[in-house]
């Protein structure tokens, strides 16, 4: 069975990265950790915005964002939204192949106008969840996900969905994150304890509040507090106390 209603044999799920990826396959711990994530979320989002676009990133690579960005985007859709996963790592893309999708074609392919239609990439574990890879890799990603085009396409498709979760490169190696940063409606850092460093992360701030985006709070992954939760998510105003937030 593959997650793409079209294209089913030439999407076969990887089942082993597929099993520890999606939340309805995980412990019963990280299941809850996500639906918090999920109702916290209707707390710091703008009261009234008619399809939030949230980006999904982190300081460095390794601290767990694209799973994040997998399981928020199952949690919303899961509890009636409709909602549209969108791989915008353009460098090193991830969401297909922990999901055993087809990437072939993607957000690269309705960018550049190749007749890629949103209506191709629907789920099948939920008919109401889209999920759309990142297509070919370009050799401009940063300037394509900061375009005109994309946020044509952007605004095209908060008209047919209820939440648009994107996952997108680590704000410390490239740009990606930031150029888009005008483009979304806010932004979810993944940490992950005992792994991420503390300059690391305030540097990731400063380029976000540098950047003016709006930063809707944090995902602690892997963490090890109240029972070993696989992640936590707080509001941003408390890293900004903890160690890791010392951002000024």
């Amino acid at each position: 069975m593959g997650l793409f209603r079209k294209k089913k044999k030439n999407a076969p799920f990887a089942s082993n990265a597929f099993q520890k990826t999606l939340h309805k396959n995980l412990e019963f711990t990280a299941v809850e950790q996500y639906k918090l994530l999920r109702t916290n979320l209707d707390f710091t989002l703008p009261e009234g915005e008619a399809c939030p676009v949230i980006g999904v990133t982190s300081s460095m690579r390794g601290e767990g964002k694209s799973t994040t960005a997998i399981n928020l985007s199952y949690v919303l859709a899961e509890k009636g939204s409709k909602v549209l996963l969108i791989d915008g790592d353009l460098r090193i893309p991830s969401v297909a192949k922990k999901m055993g999708i087809n990437s072939s074609m993607g957000l690269t392919d309705i960018l550049m106008g190749k007749g890629a239609q949103i209506s191709d990439f629907q789920s099948e574990l939920l008919n109401n969840w889209y999920i759309l890879p990142s297509g070919e890799i370009p050799p401009n990603p940063s300037e394509l996900l900061g375009s005109n085009r994309m946020e044509s396409v952007l605004s095209g498709l908060r008209e047919k969905f209820d939440y648009i979760i994107i996952d997108l490169p680590p704000v410390n190696i490239v740009s990606d994150a930031v150029s888009i940063s005008s483009l979304i409606t806010g932004m979810i850092v993944v940490i992950r304890e005992d792994y991420t460093e503390k300059k690391d992360l305030e540097h990731c701030f400063r380029q976000l509040n540098l950047s003016n985006v709006n930063i809707l709070g944090c995902v602690m992954n892997e963490s090890k507090n109240e029972g070993g939760s696989y992640s936590k998510y707080k509001k941003y105003k408390y890293y900004k106390q903890a160690p890791y937030g010392e951002t000024n």
